[in-house]
């Protein structure tokens, strides 16, 4: 059967409904907050080859990037020939997965009339995987939990149920790992019953031709949206406050032709706390930052990546090595696009943002060692929250927005209700955005305590206390991150351990964005809308913006 390109555009975008259940079924299924209230997933389905051909809208881009490779790992790993109905393979390898443990990678392969057509896939984080925990203290991977290699977790239907309980037996959050687990395999079944009832819809035999038309086309669109750009090689260096002392990451853009080719060349090296980010996920989020600039309207595929490549020496900080700590990896791997936007201003600077706050301000909890032993609750919790985002060319950044991780923020009665705790704040930050032209998106005031009479651990790893997201043209940098407990207590640094008494408050400042332009040049009607609304205080307007509306 001959199909025209009208058809296999119809059934491109039924492919893109497809997975978008594909992904639902992931979060309405999910056990653990930061899957369900957060959207810390990715699910995609992939071709014979295990060539991506459509990705959920809902997911991270460090999931979803990292699975587009991570199948065809797995795919190699096993033979085709040996697979059967009801298989799925899982690994939590950070350096097949997503970058660290927490992360469990699943792929299933999808039979039709016999043979295997195509596989999904989906990703999503588990909340406790033992060892140190969710905190960037590990001295190695082995003090950061449990690593599955590939294996089978599904053989002929059939769950692995000794791999269920080790990994249940490897975990303070026992329940919420075996829900999370069978809430990847649901994603995967979905995907795959999906898939089928599509392919007897369209009366197709396999994905060939769908999967030629998808990835060429993606392809094409992608190469001829860089022939837009201007050649040539651009350089860019970004201070990240690092764990004991500063770390430089650097970055050396290459726009060619038919290429876009990214070199960490520079950035220093590994150091020895659970901040260091492997290859696929800085390349992840790297490339992430590329597409939202070059073609960002061409779905993400193999075809639309297969432009962009990123290249780092081995030890440095950006391409870790087996066993490097990498439990935090996401604290260095999210601040990859202001790297990458360093170099990508130079050469299209009406289109590129000023700096963000970027990486997550996420809050791993736990309760405090001796506290069962008191009777008091055992748990693991992980808070996500987010900063502001960087003013834009024509627009202010957004306020408390997940850029560039699109993981969610953490809902309150629902983090309430799993942990003992008690959010008494959470607010937006007067002043916090980067003053300019157009004015950085504001971060979040937040305050929590215990809400029982026992300790909590937290365990920090966050970026911007020592160097705020940049302003860019003139635009001014947007206020730093802070941490303390209780109002008059020190500033904490943004990584390490510490415990919150029960009667003490922990206070939770996420940065703001950079600005864009000289504040000067800002409307007037703006500014006094900021006033109004309490995003600038009327001392700012008279000290930074130097007038009043």
């Amino acid at each position: 059967m001959t199909l025209s390109d009208t058809g296999l555009q119809v059934m491109w975008n039924r492919l893109l409904a497809v997975v978008e259940e594909q992904g639902q079924a992931l979060i309405r299924a999910a056990f653990s907050p930061i899957v369900r209230e957060c959207g810390d997933i990715s699910a995609g389905i992939f071709d014979a080859q295990g060539r991506m051909l459509a990705q959920a809208v809902t997911g991270t881009p460090g999931h979803i990037n990292t699975m587009a490779e991570a199948v065809k790992t797995l795919r190699s790993r096993f033979e085709i020939q040996n697979m059967r109905p009801g298989d799925i393979y899982m690994t939590n390898d950070p350096w097949i997965a997503s970058g660290h443990l927490n992360d469990f990678l699943l792929m299933m392969p999808v039979f039709f009339k016999g043979q295997v057509v195509g596989f999904t896939s989906c990703t999503s984080h588990l909340v406790d995987l033992g060892g140190l925990g969710m905190g960037p203290e590990g001295s190695d991977i082995y003090d950061e939990g449990l690593l599955i290699p590939p294996c089978e977790l599904v053989m002929g239907g059939e769950v692995n149920a000794l791999l269920l309980e080790i990994v249940k037996a490897n975990s303070r959050e026992p329940i919420a790992n075996e829900g999370d687990i069978y809430a990847l395999i649901a994603c995967c079944e979905a995907g795959a019953k999906r898939l089928v009832q599509m392919m007897e819809e369209f009366a197709i035999d396999d994905l060939h031709a769908l999967a030629g038309y998808i990835i060429e086309t993606s392809r094409r669109g992608t190469l001829e949206a860089i022939a837009e750009l201007p050649f040539g090689e651009w350089e860019s260096k970004l201070t990240v406050d690092g764990y004991d002392d500063p770390i430089e990451l650097h970055a050396k853009l290459s726009i060619g032709n038919d290429e876009v080719l990214l070199d960490f060349d520079g950035t220093g090296p590994c150091v020895g706390k659970g901040i260091n980010v492997p290859l696929n996920y800085a390349t992840a989020y790297s490339v992430f930052a590329l597409r939202c600039i070059i073609g960002p309207d061409i779905p993400n595929n193999a075809g639309s990546l297969e432009p962009f490549r990123v290249i780092a020496p081995k030890g440095c900080i950006l391409n870790a090595q087996s066993p490097a700590p990498v439990a935090m990896r996401h604290t260095l791997g999210q601040m990859t696009p202001d790297l990458v936007y360093g170099c990508l201003s130079q050469a299209v600077p009406e289109k590129v943002p000023a700096e963000g706050a970027s990486c997550m301000y996420d809050l791993p909890l736990r309760h405090a060692p001796e506290a069962v032993d008191r009777g008091g609750s055992q748990f693991a919790l992980e808070l996500v929250f987010n900063g502001g985002t960087g003013a834009r060319p024509g627009l202010d950044g957004l306020s408390a927005t997940a850029f560039p991780s699109g993981v969610w923020g953490s809902q309150i009665e629902t983090s309430e209700a799993v942990a003992p705790i008690v959010f008494h704040r959470r607010e937006l930050r007067p002043d916090s955005g980067g003053a300019g032209r157009m004015r950085g998106g504001l971060g979040q005031d937040i305050e929590i305590s215990s809400a029982t009479d026992e300790d909590f651990i937290l365990f920090l790893s966050v970026e911007r206390v020592n160097n705020p997201a940049r302003g860019r043209y003139g635009g001014m940098p947007g206020a730093p991150g802070r941490i303390r407990i209780g109002e008059g207590g020190s500033d904490l640094p943004g990584k390490g351990e510490y415990r919150v008494k029960a009667d003490e408050r922990l206070l939770f400042q996420t940065p703001g964005g950079g600005g864009y332009g000289p504040p000067g040049e800002r409307d007037p009607d703006l500014l006094a809308r900021d006033i109004a609304e309490g995003h600038v205080s009327e001392a700012a307007a008279k000290t930074i913006y130097r007038r009043m509306p």
